[in-house]
């Protein structure tokens, strides 16, 4: 695998794993009684970002790591995984 390849790969799991992380921790202002005047009361309290960030660099480099095993030891292929149709390996 390039360094390119490596990095693109990290990229879109570092932005999955953000998405998933986004969520977490988030109060709106309605839950945190301090409705802003003019936003809307759903909106996040506090989003700390920074936290999210770190967060998801730290899983997003585990899910890598496991990733690259699993591609340089063969541990899984899509040989293994049942209920591929034949037709998508070839």
């Amino acid at each position: 695998m390039s360094i390119v390849a490596a990095a693109a790969i990290y990229f879109i799991i570092w932005w999955l794993v953000l998405f998933a992380v986004l969520p977490f921790g988030v109060r709106s202002q309605h839950e945190a009684g301090d409705v802003v005047p003019g936003s809307d009361p759903g909106a996040p309290q506090r989003t700390a970002m920074l936290n999210k960030v770190i967060m998801t660099t730290i899983v997003a480099t585990i899910v890598f790591g496991l990733y690259y095993t699993n591609y340089t030891l063969g541990l899984i292929t899509l040989d293994d995984i049942p209920l591929i149709p034949r037709a998508f390996l070839n």
